[in-house]
């Protein structure tokens, strides 16, 4: 019994969403764009 619980266990397999390289390409595009808007707001504090 316990072996047939541990055989049925090694089958379960999650697919991912998207391709994993679709997940570094997201990450990548997130924190450029986090980047950019920080670059933006630079000066902010210089201006007065």
């Amino acid at each position: 019994m316990i072996t047939e619980a541990a055989a049925e266990a090694e089958h379960v397999v999650n697919e991912l969403p998207m391709p994993a390289e679709a997940f570094g390409l997201l990450a990548f595009t997130g924190l450029m764009a986090l980047l950019f808007i920080t670059f933006a707001f630079r000066s902010i504090g210089t201006r007065h």
